[in-house]
């Protein structure tokens, strides 16, 4: 499961933290552009100046609904989905070593659909707040036993064994929650539009309770970065250089477990955001993971409301979920990652 140099497009000398921060402050003014053609654009596009007015409370009342009850509140569950992928997309990519990691990967997705699917049969599927928690819940005690079960027999979890239990984890808990799906038709009703991924489901009230759980999970990872290039080097190597594998792969999890859940809790399971985001800010800045988690949660937002702004035109009506325009545009983008990272990494 450790791929080899050229298996991973990206540059291997260390990028000088001077341009990565000229990178990074490029992106940051890439994401402002595109929250701004969230909050304007869509089935009808709205005047940047309406916007602003709407913003303030002011203006045309329907423009005021569209901007501050619809727009504003996709936006921001966006942005706080963007950050969580992102930032975990990197973790999990430096935790398996794999090229192609993402959180179905380690089962996190498969639990978070199945605590969708508990949380639709007890409350009835009243409402979109009512099954948050139990998708949150259902992520964390899948990546619980993923990290028990990678650690039978061995001091602290591999990369190939933390894969391989996530893996087989994911494969028994997604045919549990298909029999429940099976089961019960209102479930599946509810169940079968979660499942597409979508912003547009949230209000800003879904949002706030979860925000303190991604932004510790957040400063965790930032706080992890120094270990991770060191674990980058290998075990072996790492732990010479006096790194706790045990307790990094252990905090790395930990992360892992509350930005993708929160993510999927909110928005339902997108796929590809995280794994591509890790492939586009490892090419811009290298190896150093200093520069690639804050990059990743600047790039993963910027895919994902840009994702959701072209769904919203494409259609011309009824707008496309987020979570299946990401799938739309991502198979292609590995199609091609898989095709051209050989040549791609031996150029690094």
């Amino acid at each position: 499961m450790r791929s080899s140099p050229e298996a991973v497009p990206a540059r291997v000398g260390p990028v000088p933290l001077a341009r990565g921060a000229g990178v990074l402050l490029c992106a940051a003014v890439l994401l402002f552009g595109v929250c701004v053609a969230s909050l304007a654009v869509g089935a009808k596009s709205i005047p940047m100046g309406e916007v602003v007015g709407a913003l303030l409370g002011q203006g045309d009342g329907s423009v005021r609904v569209i901007i501050g009850d619809w727009r504003l509140s996709r936006t921001v569950v966006g942005l706080v989905c963007g950050i969580a992928l992102g930032a975990a997309g990197v973790v999990i990519g430096a935790l398996t070593r794999n090229p192609i990691a993402d959180p179905g990967l380690l089962g996190v997705n498969a639990g978070a659909s199945l605590g969708v699917v508990a949380g639709l049969g007890i409350t009835g599927g009243m409402g979109v707040a009512g099954y948050t928690w139990f998708a949150f819940a259902g992520a964390g005690a899948a990546a619980v036993i993923v990290y028990l079960l990678s650690m039978i027999g061995q001091a602290t979890a591999s990369p190939l064994r933390l894969a391989l239990s996530g893996v087989a984890l994911a494969a028994v808990l997604s045919g549990i929650t298909q029999l429940l799906v099976f089961l019960d038709e209102d479930v599946l009703d509810a169940y079968r539009y979660w499942r597409t991924g979508s912003l547009a489901t949230r209000a800003l009230a879904d949002v706030v309770p979860l925000l303190p759980y991604v932004l510790g999970a957040v400063l965790l990872a930032l706080a992890l970065c120094r270990s991770l290039n060191v674990l980058d080097l290998g075990d072996r190597t790492a732990a010479a250089l006096g790194v706790n594998l045990g307790r990094v792969r252990f905090l790395g999890f930990v992360v892992i477990t509350v930005l993708c859940g929160a993510a999927t809790a909110l928005a339902g399971p997108i796929a590809f955001v995280g794994l591509l985001v890790y492939h586009i800010a490892r090419y811009l800045v290298g190896s150093d993971f200093r520069l690639l988690v804050p990059l990743a949660m600047v790039l993963a937002p910027v895919l994902l409301l840009a994702a959701d702004v072209l769904g919203r035109v494409v259609a011309g009506g009824e707008p496309v979920p987020v979570g299946v325009m990401t799938a739309f545009l991502g198979s292609p983008a590995l199609i091609a990652l898989i095709v051209w990272s050989p040549r791609m990494g031996a150029e690094s």
